[in-house]
């Protein structure tokens, strides 16, 4: 495995947009758990080890249980171990990563619609969306988690 040169590295400007971009959505009065949730189970699916470490660290720094944290690949066994609320945004963040097999059917659309209101529901579409960015990033440019 050869060594790439992060984006940070090779293409700054565009490396500041993406982190303007997370800048946006942390200022967006979404739950700072909420966040790292989608951040570390879009990480899982997306195969980004560098992502899955630095949001599960920021996980536990907010104080979450690292034996939750852990649950979060099995989440759909583990569910006494997650509140409705968050089965719902492990859910909403599974259909923004897999977008193309069935886009976001409507009744889990609506299902986060009635429990969070309609623009914190686009806050959680457009996190998962900022973080498959940056999986697809840490992927591709090969980042390892840093220890």
């Amino acid at each position: 495995m050869g060594t790439r040169t992060f984006l940070s590295v090779n293409q700054p400007d565009l490396h500041k947009k993406m982190v303007d971009l997370d800048k946006a959505i942390n200022e967006s009065g979404i739950d700072k758990w909420h966040h790292e949730l989608i951040k570390i189970s879009a990480s899982l699916f997306n195969g980004c080890a560098f992502c899955v470490d630095k949001h599960t660290q920021d996980a536990l720094e907010l104080g979450i249980p690292g034996r939750k944290i852990m649950l979060i690949p099995v989440w759909l066994e583990a569910t006494k171990h997650f509140s409705a609320e968050e089965q719902l945004i492990l859910r909403l963040t599974k259909a923004v990563t897999f977008i193309h097999e069935h886009g976001i059917e409507d009744e889990l659309y609506d299902s986060c619609k009635t429990t969070f209101g309609e623009a914190y529901t686009a806050n959680l579409i457009v996190a998962a969306t900022i973080i498959n960015a940056w999986n697809r990033v840490g992927v591709s440019f090969q980042l390892q988690p840093k220890f």
